[in-house]
């Protein structure tokens, strides 16, 4: 399996303006959310991608898009019909191929030299499925995430093969549904943000969205749930760090991320020393006055 096509997901309503925000990547240069996630798939091998957008905003992703512009094209979901709609809608470019898929709000830092992506593309290659990549997650976060069920790879300490997918499970239902052997008490494996699917995926979702014609019932968590029954699909463990920019300081806490892990890496670090002694001496005057 070669994949060389990747689909990124940035309709939604509160995700439309988050990968046009600017930040400073690892190479101290000033770049959008939506170039880094490109530079992601860029580094994971991807020749071609397609972004699913509204399509009120092609002129700006299109402006902000970065060195990696010309691989991109754009796929339009007018309406906001969710997240399985949105990647149905780009069934025609994928067509019939496997393909990486990111989401427009997530950015990932790895700890080491291989990109996230790139470790999921090259894993999705050898064993020629779907692989997503997971993370072992407490279990009072399992509201924001879908999660996963399955067995330990033989042989392999950060592989496993799915069995179960739920979409933001109770802590009941990941206890009853979700135990994995291996994982620490009370952590659930949930997505990290990165997959690499196949055309079946696609075909299931087809399905889901053809029984209602206005799509909501089209739902990523089911039709990886179904693809578990039927193929091989599997559940790669990521010990790297993944940034929703989309929650409340989450451009701040990915921004401090990109600088640590980057050339900058002194500089900032002495700026923060800096910034929390004098918020101590300013603490310590007010206290004696």
């Amino acid at each position: 399996m070669n994949i060389t096509k990747a689909v990124i997901t940035a309709a939604g309503p509160g995700q439309r303006n988050l990968p046009l925000q600017t930040l400073i990547d690892r190479d101290g240069q000033q770049k959008s959310v939506l170039s880094v996630i490109i530079e992601e798939a860029a580094r994971a091998g991807i020749d071609d991608i397609c972004i699913v957008i509204h399509p009120d905003d092609e002129d700006a992703y299109r402006s902000v898009a970065g060195d990696y512009s010309h691989r991109v094209s754009f796929t339009y979901q007018p309406a906001a019909q969710g997240y399985g709609h949105a990647l149905w809608c780009a069934r025609d470019f994928t067509a019939g191929e496997p393909f990486l898929h990111l989401v427009g709000d997530h950015l990932h830092v790895s700890r080491s030299a291989t990109g996230c992506a790139q470790r999921v593309v090259e894993i999705a290659e050898a064993e020629s499925c779907a692989v997503s990549a997971v993370q072992a997650t407490r279990e009072g976060l399992l509201s924001n995430f879908g999660a996963v069920g399955g067995k330990r790879v033989k042989g392999r300490s950060d592989l496993y093969t799915i069995d179960q997918v739920l979409e933001k499970p109770t802590p009941t239902d990941a206890e009853q549904r979700l135990m994995v052997p291996g994982l620490r008490a009370g952590y659930y494996l949930c997505f990290f943000g990165i997959h690499v699917l196949t055309p079946d995926v696609m075909d299931l979702l087809d399905a889901q969205v053809r029984q209602t014609p206005d799509g909501r019932v089209a739902t990523i968590s089911r039709a990886l749930q179904q693809l578990a029954r039927t193929t091989q699909y599997l559940a790669l463990e990521m010990n790297d760090y993944r940034y929703n920019v989309g929650v409340k300081y989450g451009l701040l806490t990915a921004q401090l991320a990109l600088a640590l892990s980057g050339h900058d890496r002194e500089d900032i670090l002495a700026m923060l020393l800096e910034m929390l002694l004098v918020r101590e001496h300013h603490a310590g005057a007010r206290s004696t006055q």
